[in-house]
């Protein structure tokens, strides 16, 4: 199910609060008791954490703002390369063309 970037914000917030209220409590353990008090999965939660640390340069990896970047550059790099495709094809076309006009 979806959640609202609010409800999102709110639960890394929670579990932030909990691990700095008791530094022993694991990411895990903590996902597991803000996750049942706002009804989220306790691994959905922990993959939003390990992200907004990712994102906060608290942990290696690619950030949010890098991963949304490269999806756009490959859809791009996509594009060009079928565009590519049908000029490559149209030209030969073309060629092949002039070259049958050419030789009647």
């Amino acid at each position: 199910r979806k959640f609202s970037e609010e409800m999102r914000q709110r639960a890394k917030r929670m579990v932030r609060e909990a691990r700095e209220q008791e530094p022993g409590l694991s990411v895990n353990e903590a996902c597991k008791r803000i996750g049942g008090q706002l009804g989220i999965v306790p691994d959905t939660l922990r993959g939003w954490c390990k992200q907004a640390d990712i994102d906060d340069g608290l942990r290696p990896g690619t950030t949010t703002a890098e991963s949304e970047e490269l999806k756009r550059l490959r859809r791009e790099n996509a594009e060009l390369r079928r565009a590519n495709e049908i000029l490559k094809t149209a030209s030969a076309f073309f060629a092949a063309a002039e070259l049958d006009r050419h030789t009647r």
